[in-house]
């Protein structure tokens, strides 16, 4: 996908060629759908399954996504999802 912007724009860490995702403000206001196409609902999974679709091979996400699965416990994972409706 990176090629493809060649928009010339840099924010924070991400170049011209990546993908820049929106800061998690108002994150708790989408209730209904997550990801950039709002394929994330309820009904899929709604926010965990929007954190788990960002896995990729070479995905900067995929060393978050493990830690998620594999060293949080169900009520870890609730608070932490608490939290990021929070904001």
């Amino acid at each position: 996908m990176g090629a493809e912007l060649g928009d010339n724009v840099i924010q924070g860490a991400a170049g011209p060629s990546e993908f820049r995702t929106a800061p998690l403000w108002g994150l708790g206001q989408r209730i209904f759908f997550f990801l950039h196409d709002g394929r994330a609902t309820p009904a899929s999974g709604g926010l965990l399954h929007a954190i788990e679709q960002h896995a990729s091979s070479g995905s900067e996400a995929n060393a978050v996504i493990s830690l998620l699965n594999n060293s949080l416990s169900d009520e870890e994972k609730q608070d932490l999802l608490n939290f990021l409706r929070s904001l």
